[in-house]
């Protein structure tokens, strides 16, 4: 099966009341547990590729091992840039081969944003290939994604018709409450989804796309398993899952996930080497890796998500 684009994954989710994963990838294992996971639940996935792991993994090698994934699994599969931060980035990669690219100008001013948010779907509409545009700023850490509590806003709802119409974007990222990275909230601090805005948001945009990015609940087992196997991870709190659920029946179409598979990988290759010490064949503690993400994005896919039996 040939790669997708999300148009007609996010129609019918939105259809559906339910929200299609979208997972970052690195390598061959990560991309087989996530494919896997998504051809036994009969669910379409997203696969995504941040600047950092293009140029870790090298853009034809990744490029590569997806379409080889959708050729295996006959799932559903589209192939997204994440957080793209330049036209030039963008266009590298819908030259590639991706069928999606996100264009976040959310670090510039709003006009600028919309500037350079509008010339990358000139360009990817031209050539069949959807955008993904970003309102108000997400805090955390992730790959080369640096932004301060300081730094952070939420979407403005009455921003977003404006925006939307004057880009031609097909689906937007908003900023609601989740933030990138592992470390999401400090000590004490509740997680809380700022619902009141995606609502108006929808009323604001019937029919549109919604994306969900930082979306990672960090999954204590594999917090818990990286220390006790040699790490030394503080505290960590994620996003609930009910939150998420709850994002997902709305207009919340995609959502992200990838600290969730980092930590299930780090746990358990740190858990399978501390117990076999004298193993050093990388397939044996790799295929340990793959079938932890296989297991966690089945969790998500049939408990959070709720796209099973949709592909």
């Amino acid at each position: 099966m040939p790669l997708v684009t999300t148009k007609e994954m996010f129609k019918k989710a939105y259809e559906g009341g339910y929200a299609v994963g979208a997972f970052n990838v690195n390598n061959m294992e990560i991309i087989q547990g996530i494919t896997e996971a998504a051809k036994e639940n009969n669910a379409p996935v997203i696969l995504q590729v941040s600047a950092g792991a293009r140029k870790y993994a090298n853009h034809t090698y990744l490029t590569k091992l997806v379409e080889a994934a959708a050729i295996e699994t006959g799932v559903p599969i589209a192939l997204h840039l994440d957080h793209g931060d330049s036209f030039e980035l963008c266009k590298s990669c819908i030259d590639g081969g991706f069928t999606s690219v996100m264009i976040d100008g959310s670090h510039h001013s709003y006009e600028e944003n919309i500037e350079l948010t509008k010339k990358v779907v000139e360009y990817a509409h031209e050539r069949g290939v959807v955008v993904e545009g970003e309102l108000g700023r997400l805090a955390g850490i992730e790959d080369d994604v640096n932004v301060s509590d300081e730094d952070a806003s939420y979407t403005r709802p009455e921003e977003v018709v404006d925006f939307v119409t004057r880009t031609g974007v097909d689906s937007l990222a908003i900023a609601i409450g989740t933030s990138h990275g592992a470390y999401k909230f400090k000590p004490g601090q509740k997680p809380q989804l700022r619902f009141d805005i995606l609502e108006e948001i929808e009323k604001q945009l019937p029919n549109f796309p919604i994306v969900l990015h930082g979306a990672s609940s960090v999954n204590q087992e594999f917090v818990k398993m990286i220390n006790e196997f040699g790490g030394a991870m503080p505290d960590a709190i994620g996003i609930p899952e009910e939150m998420l659920r709850q994002a997902a029946r709305s207009a919340v179409c995609k959502i992200n996930i990838d600290s969730d598979l980092r930590l299930a990988m780090t746990g358990s290759v740190r858990k399978y080497m501390a117990e076999n010490p004298s193993h050093f064949d990388p397939r044996q503690y790799l295929s340990v890796a793959r079938t932890a993400i296989k297991d966690l994005v089945s969790h998500k896919i049939t408990n959070v998500l709720g796209c099973n039996g949709k592909a």
